[in-house]
């Protein structure tokens, strides 16, 4: 197959080689900014457990000279955990970023000085998934491999003396969130883990989606009051030949920005959507066509709410128009499974991780392009891939580089275009048009709560009231 790579060499587009005095790390979380640096400073966080800051306005390096470049253009590196890192979360306008590590802490770190700010004790296993509230920058929500989940609150902290960190315990946790099911037709796989893979504020800044690797269950809990869930998604899982089911585990939890729809990557290498505001109601669309062989892995929505990305056992990363889940577009380039994923929020960007410890930033240019020609970035060959039984071939389509044009005027208004928008211009047989928006918050039924008092309120105030 052809293959189209973000090659580098010019700005906002280049492959980023992660190691630490010439040994190789295998990135794990990779995350945008929403603010600083106007949304391209990227954080990588690895197996080694530091943390990189990368500024992907600037020309990037290229796959050849990516071993020799990347430390000329990393702003920021630091060991923040002597174990692995598995999420990291910007917070407090990208001031302070969030680290959750295998050592079973939660760490605070201050962007500009890399100092640590605090650490939060409290899970007995690798803290796996971090989730920040959507208005209250000093609340945060945490998964672990234990089977909790945390809420923690920056205002509630303890003070230990000869110290500088400041430590922090969770005002709220359940455990045993996602439990295997209990059933004679339901076969519990050897060695299976009870782990939290992720935990999603919702935009009613109230309900807090979590999903575990052993239940295939998105489950719905009020943070007010944190004992059963409010709502659950179905379990995903499969018949064997013999009639008795296997689960499949959820590596990652994705919504868009209204909360109107969530995804699930599950472990039976699909994604499946629900709707926002009922998903008790079961799958209203599932994406195939890439191979989910660890937890590892990850799937994101995109900002303009049209397009899933993910990443892939196969070493490919896969994108799936909205409105078209069986024509995914296929990004090669790659030499290892593609784990995490994300979006920039404000230009045409991604960026994926691989098990090759390298890190791919994928880049449009704003300007138009003709049915011949892609970016610079982007080189060999383009294909895409149908899971329709009636689909024969998969014709690769010959990819020549671009000719320079003037840039046109960045509107800051406008909605960033996603990736597909730009290729199903260059592509006629992939996907194209964006779903509108739906509107409703994903629990109306939900009244705030309203405590009568001035001073700011803790996250304490919503279990005391009654």
């Amino acid at each position: 197959m052809g293959r189209l790579c973000s090659e580098g060499g010019s700005s906002g587009s280049g492959v980023l080689s992660v190691e630490h005095d010439g040994v190789p790390a295998p990135p794990l979380a990779v995350s945008y900014s929403k603010k600083r640096g106007d949304g391209h400073m990227l954080a990588v966080a690895d197996e080694e457990g530091f943390v990189s800051i990368f500024n992907t306005r600037l020309q990037l390096p290229t796959f050849m000279a990516t071993n020799y470049e990347t430390d000329k253009i990393r702003l920021k590196s630091w060991m923040a955990h002597t174990n692995a890192i598995f999420d990291v979360s910007w917070i407090q306008d990208d001031t302070r970023i969030l680290t959750a590590s295998g050592d079973q802490t939660v760490r605070l770190w201050d962007v500009e000085s890399h100092k640590a700010l605090g650490v939060m004790r409290g899970h007995s296993g690798s803290v796996k998934s971090l989730c920040a509230h959507p208005s209250n920058a000093e609340i945060f929500a945490s998964g672990s491999r234990d089977g909790s989940i945390a809420l923690w609150d920056l205002r509630t902290s303890t003070t230990i003396s000869g110290t500088e960190v400041t430590h922090y315990r969770p005002v709220s946790c359940v455990t045993d969130t996602h439990l295997a099911p209990r059933s004679k037709n339901v076969r519990r796989r050897k060695g299976a883990t009870y782990s939290v893979t992720g935990v999603l504020y919702q935009q009613d800044e109230r309900i807090l989606a979590t999903s575990g690797a052993a239940d295939g269950v998105v489950k719905f809990w009020d943070t007010r009051k944190l004992k059963v869930p409010v709502v659950q998604t179905p379990s995903q899982h499969t018949r064997t030949s013999e009639g008795v089911g296997r689960v499949h585990g959820i590596t990652s939890l994705s919504q868009d920005p209204t909360s109107s729809r969530l995804i699930a990557s599950c472990t039976d290498s699909k994604i499946y959507m629900y709707d926002g505001a009922f998903p008790e109601r079961g799958v209203i669309s599932s994406f195939s066509g890439h191979i989910v062989g660890s937890f590892y892995i990850k799937a994101a929505f995109s900002p303009d709410s049209a397009h899933i990305l993910s990443g892939s056992t196969d070493g490919n990363v896969y994108i799936w128009q909205v409105d078209n889940p069986s024509n995914p577009a296929v990004l090669e380039g790659h030499r290892g499974e593609v784990t995490a994923v994300d979006w920039c929020s404000s230009s045409c960007k991604i960026v994926t991780s691989s098990d090759d410890c390298m890190v791919r930033v994928w880049s449009l240019k704003e300007h138009e392009f003709t049915r011949h020609q892609l970016p610079s970035l982007f080189c060999h060959r383009l294909h895409c891939v149908s899971t329709s039984p009636s689909s024969t071939s998969n014709d690769d389509v010959s990819v020549i580089p671009e000719t320079p044009q003037p840039k046109q005027p960045k509107s800051l208004a406008s909605t960033p275009t996603s990736v597909l928008d730009s290729l199903s211009e260059l592509h006629p047989n992939l996907p194209h048009g964006s779903s509108p928006r739906a509107k409703r918050d994903i629990r109306q039924v939900l009244s705030p709560v309203f405590d009568g008092r001035k001073r700011p309120r803790t996250i304490r105030d919503y279990f005391s009231h009654t």
